[in-house]
């Protein structure tokens, strides 16, 4: 079970009310999904992942945000073993960056997922349409068409369109979950799978945290509300292992767009430790008193705890809140712990926030304004 260190004064009512509300929201499908994930789509996740590995010596993932950094984050941190390299690409549109990843894949044998639920967002299209090219140009397309693995709409949209008509493997986006809350659907499960995460034991784990991490992420999202509205705008998520870099930036994707609407919402900022107190670490020990920190405090070794518990005691000191998040294994288990208990954590505070927590009508606006440009 992950573990809080705060005792903030819940009104139970309003918890309650919250929990009821994203339950039946029209977003909400990730709530009940460990309890209730589909086994029939399970079984073809990993019937893909078998073929993928049989065939395959890389597996190129193109998404962007929820699409990719969720999976990405569990496979860094874990560094599982795999005959199978992912390598990632449509995640910006720097041509340097898509030169890179078509480098990485080389002359390997490789099959390509690609995740967008309307097919339209500019940078995995662009990069799905080089990697198309190069897979035809190596298999001709036919066999290219049967290496394409499309994460997308369940009935409508450029890439649901394209996968019926070329025939390419399909999974669904769930109309029900938004991206940076799809880690443990399909979005996640696939590339997951490839990458030789042990997806049962990981939706167990979040299945685990929807029984018995409710309580703690209800203090935790409460904690977050309380500091907040006394004026401080800024967490910091602190972790002490390198691996969990990605981790991090999901963190931020998932409370930045899920809270961060209507001038209202915490601005999310990470670090890893001991490294980061060699370069922010005189600001959070001097600098301005609007911030507070959050360690996720992972299993790790005896000197690496000792960091932890010395950075801790010195921020309080220096006059920051610190909450403390305790995850029981660094493991798929506690992985998939984590994930559920975050974004149970950040859908609660955002309700307290007074905003939605599953739109992002500013992401729109870039789009809008790059679409004039282009």
């Amino acid at each position: 079970m992950i573990k809080v260190n705060c005792e903030p004064k819940v009104d139970t009512a309003k918890a309650a009310e919250i929990l009821k509300d994203i339950a039946k929201d029209k977003m909400g499908g990730w709530f009940n999904l460990p309890r209730k994930f589909d086994m029939g789509e399970l079984m073809r996740v990993k019937e893909a992942a078998k073929k993928i590995a049989e065939e395959s010596e890389v597996l190129v993932c193109i998404g962007i945000g929820g699409s990719y950094l969720g999976h990405r984050a569990i496979i860094e941190a874990l560094r599982p073993k795999s005959e199978v390299k992912i390598v990632y690409a449509g995640n910006s549109l720097s041509r340097r960056e898509l030169d890179h990843a078509l480098k990485l894949v080389g002359s390997h044998d490789f099959s390509v997922n690609v995740i967008s639920k309307s097919g339209t967002t500019l940078e995995p299209a662009i990069a799905f349409n080089e990697f198309k090219k190069k897979l035809i140009e190596k298999y001709g397309e036919e066999e290219a068409y049967s290496r394409i693995y499309a994460t997308t709409d369940k009935k409508e949209g450029a890439l649901h369109d394209e996968a019926v008509a070329c025939g390419y493997t399909k999974f669904v986006v769930p109309d029900n979950i938004g991206g940076r809350y799809s880690v443990l659907t399909s979005v996640g499960l696939l590339p997951l799978a490839v990458a030789g995460v042990d997806i049962d034991k990981l939706l167990e784990g979040a299945a685990d945290a929807a029984e018995n991490s409710v309580e703690p992420a209800v203090k935790y999202a409460w904690e977050r509300y309380e500091l907040g509205s006394k004026g401080l705008d800024t967490e910091v998520f602190a972790s002490f292992e390198p691996s969990t870099m990605y981790f991090n930036e999901w963190l931020k994707q998932l409370f930045g767009e899920s809270e961060g609407k209507g001038g209202q919402g915490v601005f999310p900022a990470s670090v890893i430790y001991s490294t980061d107190l060699h370069s922010l670490g005189q600001f959070m020990q001097d600098g301005r008193r609007n911030l507070w920190e959050t360690i996720i405090d992972y299993p790790t070794d005896e000197m690496n705890a000792k960091v932890v518990s010395a950075v801790r005691v010195a921020h309080r000191d220096g006059g920051i809140p610190v909450l403390d998040i305790t995850v029981p294994s660094f493991d798929e288990q506690g992985f998939g712990e984590l994930v559920y208990f975050f974004e149970l954590s950040c859908a609660i505070s955002a309700k307290l926030f007074g905003v939605n927590p599953f739109d992002q009508p500013g992401v729109e606006a870039y789009k809008s304004e790059l679409k004039k440009l282009i």
